[in-house]
């Protein structure tokens, strides 16, 4: 059979795509970031029936995390969809269905509303909504990489990749804005639904910009010469040929991509809210700069990956990571808190116990009670974000010690727990205070400078593992099965190894009292990356995507 002509497009044309999948990608990333970046007031919104302060908010962040569990089962519905029926209507679908989904959390009622019924209907939301972003990202990359010229498409596929950033960005200003129109109170009290709300406008102007898109020519090309793959799902999953290379995308490119894409973008945020209790709308202000500054490097590094190659510039920002992820969180804490920094370093908090008595304090139904001498000195750190170490004694009592100090601690379900309560919380607090512990960041003794400038240390190894990151994919795999075969390992590092990144860490935090132990999951995993990537996958700048 003949080739059927396709037309030629000019540079301009090019552009124009690029704009529009960009565009209308931004709005769907603001739309999936908001609740990330409220994760504390939701928790108190929809996850007050919890006892614990600290499971409500790991609750809150599996909520948000649930979105990214189902994230692999989008991109294979919409994965198939996309190499069946066409990239454009594919991510039509996607974004109508994330829209409205980000609308509704918005129009959701409370917990002290409707009960339990508002963090199950939460949670459905959120998996329809990360259900649909399954079935963006793979689309976006796939139709702008098909329209991109040869020796380009690191550049004009990394315009994508900034829509992440831009997204959340995006995000930052309009709850910065609700936020300082409103007053914190009101704010916290309902003002939070109106960046959901106006997501609405958004859906509308990014469904507008989609319609006036053509479809692919290297999807059209292949449909009219018949070269369409009848069965994706078992072309690259059920062949060993595209499965191998699918299993290298994930554990030799994404896993690595996404833990650092996350921790540089998500972490940093909830490790200055909740670790260094710096007051939200400093954190936020402090992510924005450095995400304005970071942000033009992941063009940066996409142009370059299409002259020096792409895995070079991935394997690199994966070393950068493993090796300086512990120094610089460590100065993040020096110079966004240094009252907090000077209290640990002059007078260390221990707590000591018998560990036989001490509980992993996650509850998945809100209801246990952790009344343990152990539990009960944990919980009361954990509670004032106060990092501790743990020293064991057997069949000793447990005590918190503070420097040179010490406090025993008691057993909450004894007849005098009330009365103990309250005699340890004020003792606990004055051993604190002593010891010259925050309770909060001080704005004024923040060192902004130093701060915004580790965060945007943190955000360009994001550029680099992410900015060449959609040229890649897109180029290991051929036309017929690319929407499908791409999308799967994306979005199983992403919203598997990615998305439960802050729910993990903050729960390895809270278990052992170290503020820097919840980094020991994302250095783990772009470790492995690093290997397996450096060994195993191979260059792929300069290959031909027309097949």
């Amino acid at each position: 059979m003949a080739s059927a002509p396709v037309l030629e497009m000019t540079r301009s044309d090019v552009r124009r795509v690029i704009l529009a999948s960009s565009v209308g990608t931004v709005f769907e990333w603001y739309d999936f970031y908001l609740y990330g970046s409220l994760a504390a007031i939701i928790s108190k919104q929809f996850f007050s029936g919890v006892a614990n302060p600290t499971t409500a908010f790991i609750f809150a962040l599996m909520a948000f995390a649930a979105g990214f569990a189902v994230r692999p089962f989008g991109a294979i519905v919409f994965g198939r969809l996309g190499d069946l029926a066409g990239r454009k209507y594919t991510f039509l679908i996607t974004i109508l269905i994330m829209g409205a989904s980000t609308t509704l959390v918005g129009a959701l009622p409370s917990y002290a509303k409707i009960g339990v019924a508002a963090p199950a209907l939460l949670i459905l939301l959120r998996l329809l909504q990360g259900l649909a972003l399954g079935g963006e990202y793979g689309g976006a990359a796939t139709y702008v990489a098909e329209h991109a010229p040869m020796g380009r498409r690191g550049e004009y596929t990394a315009w994508i990749q900034t829509t992440a950033t831009l997204g959340l960005l995006l995000s930052l200003l309009v709850i910065l804005g609700c936020r300082t129109v409103l007053g914190t109170p009101a704010f916290e009290a309902w003002g939070w639904r109106i960046p959901f709300l106006v997501s609405l406008i958004l859906l509308g102007v990014s469904v507008w910009i989609r319609l006036t898109l053509g479809e692919s020519p290297l999807f059209q090309r292949m449909k009219a010469e018949g070269r369409g793959s009848h069965a994706p799902l078992t072309e690259s999953f059920a062949r060993w040929g595209n499965l191998k290379l699918v299993l290298l995308a994930l554990f030799g490119l994404t896993a690595g991509q996404a833990v650092v894409w996350y921790t540089g973008q998500f972490y940093t945020l909830f490790f200055l809210t909740q670790t260094l209790k710096v007051d939200p709308q400093t954190a936020n202000l402090l992510i924005a700069a450095s995400l304005l500054l970071g942000t033009p490097f992941f063009i940066v590094f996409g142009a370059l990956s299409d002259r020096i190659g792409r895995k070079p510039i991935i394997m690199a920002g994966l070393l950068l990571a493993v090796l300086t992820y512990f120094p610089i969180f460590k100065a993040i804490t020096h110079y966004a808190n240094p009252a907090l920094a000077a209290a640990q370093e002059a007078a260390p908090v221990v707590v000591v116990a018998d560990p036989a008595t001490c509980s992993v304090q996650f509850d998945p139904v809100g209801k246990t009670k952790f009344t343990s001498p152990c539990d009960v000195a944990k919980a009361a750190l954990v509670k004032r974000g106060i990092p501790y170490t743990n020293e064991a004694r057997a069949g000793g009592r447990t005590e918190i010690r503070v420097g040179a100090t010490s406090l025993p601690s008691y057993d909450a379900s004894g007849p005098r727990a009330s009365l103990d309560a309250k005699s340890f919380d004020d003792a606990l607090n004055a051993m604190l205070t002593a010891a010259r512990y925050p309770t909060k960041s001080v704005t004024g003794q923040m060192n902004v400078a130093m701060v915004v400038l580790l965060l945007w240390i943190l955000v360009l190894y994001v550029t680099m593992v992410y900015g060449p990151i959609a040229a890649m994919l897109v180029e290991m795999f051929p036309t017929r099965i690319r929407y499908t075969s791409m999308s799967l390992p994306y979005h199983i590092g992403n919203g598997w190894f990615g998305g439960f990144l802050p729910t993990t860490a903050f729960a390895i935090v809270a278990s052992t009292g170290n503020i820097y132990s919840g980094l020991w999951y994302p250095v783990g995993v772009a470790l492995v990356t690093l290997v397996i990537g450096t060994l195993f996958v191979r260059e792929t700048r300069g290959v031909d995507i027309a097949s």
